[in-house]
């Protein structure tokens, strides 16, 4: 027998063993040094194995009674026609309170009108998704389960899946999901097309005290009127505009609640149609020097209209502002649906 130490003749378990061995269907169990068995499992792993089936199959119910075939509606979803067989029988059975919840029935209504009327792409439904499972971390329904598996985690008013959260980046995050729905909503206007310049528009939105335009998010290329309708050509990005976002910048710079904008063409039906409860000012439209006149125009106060009748080689616009890319977007459709 060799002289060692009482810890070194005990039996030494390796980790990965236990955790081969210890494996169940949802989650880890583990020992502590005083052999008490917990369960190690990941708020992500209730997301892929409960949340995520429960979402498809929601989707594809909704979908097929939107009239989508079966193959469509694979298409859609990223599986097989086989999996939304299954996942539309009656032998399924989703987690209720998911199921139950009304702002997950909502956001499932919403992707499913959007795919049908083509106004919501795969891009954007992922951003309502994750969205909406950030809510459900935040006491909400995937934090409910996940202290149900972790039976240790019950009553400690957890937190793990909110905090620590990187501020900035969800600043952005925030941005980025409000100019996309302001460009949704902007494109499903039927008075827009007929006001977008012809060098285009754009929408966008600051971040809190942004310092140059690659704080400000906009649809790269512009937003372009085509056929009757409106051409978006990609998802927003910051960095992507330069006139709109020295105008929000001005603004922003001047009044902190300034954060949102979007531009038309100037016409004298347009600036008609302003009501007069809506602050209006006009401005030098050459591009040199803009920022400064922009920022002496701005020190009596931010307008929610902002126009200049052009120059040579300029086209006329109008800035129309808001709180947010919504806002703004909101307050030019009131306009524009004033004009006769």
């Amino acid at each position: 027998m060799s002289g060692g130490s009482d810890a070194d003749s005990k039996e030494l378990v390796n980790p990965a063993d236990s955790i081969s061995r210890g494996r169940r269907v949802l989650g880890y169990e583990l020992e502590t040094a005083e052999g008490v068995a917990v369960t190690v499992q990941l708020p992500s792993e209730i997301v892929v194995e409960r949340f995520l089936p429960t979402v498809r199959s929601m989707l594809a119910a909704e979908l097929e009674g939107r009239g989508f075939a079966q193959r469509a509606i694979a298409d859609r979803l990223g599986v097989s026609q086989a999996a939304v067989s299954q996942y539309l029988s009656d032998e399924r059975r989703d987690e209720e309170r998911f199921v139950d919840d009304p702002r997950l029935q909502a956001t499932v209504e919403r992707i499913a009108e959007g795919f049908e009327n083509g106004t919501m792409d795969d891009y954007e439904a992922l951003a309502e998704l994750l969205e909406l499972v950030r809510a459900f971390e935040d006491r909400g329904p995937i934090c409910a389960i996940h202290e149900e598996e972790m039976p240790a985690l019950e009553g400690m008013g957890c937190d793990l899946c909110v905090r620590g959260r990187d501020q900035a980046m969800q600043a952005e995050r925030d941005v980025l999901a409000n100019v996309r729905r302001a460009v949704r909503q902007f494109s499903n206007a039927p008075a827009v097309a007929d006001h977008v310049p012809n060098v285009g528009t754009n929408v966008a939105m600051a971040l809190p005290s942004p310092g140059n335009e690659t704080e400000v998010a906009a649809v790269p290329g512009r937003i372009h009127a085509m056929r009757g309708g409106l051409n978006v050509p990609a998802n927003p990005e910051f960095g992507a505009s330069h006139h709109v976002a020295t105008t929000l910048l001005a603004a922003t710079a001047a009044d902190e609640t300034v954060r949102g904008a979007v531009n038309l063409a100037t016409s004298d039906a347009l600036l008609a149609a302003v009501p007069d409860s809506l602050t209006v000012a006009d401005f030098d439209p050459e591009y040199e020097g803009r920022r400064q006149r922009l920022d002496d125009l701005f020190e009596t106060g931010v307008p929610q209209v902002l126009y200049h009748e052009g120059a040579f080689g300029i086209e006329p616009i109008t800035y129309v502002l808001g709180t947010s890319a919504v806002d703004a977007v909101e307050r030019a459709i009131a306009i524009l649906d004033r004009i006769d």
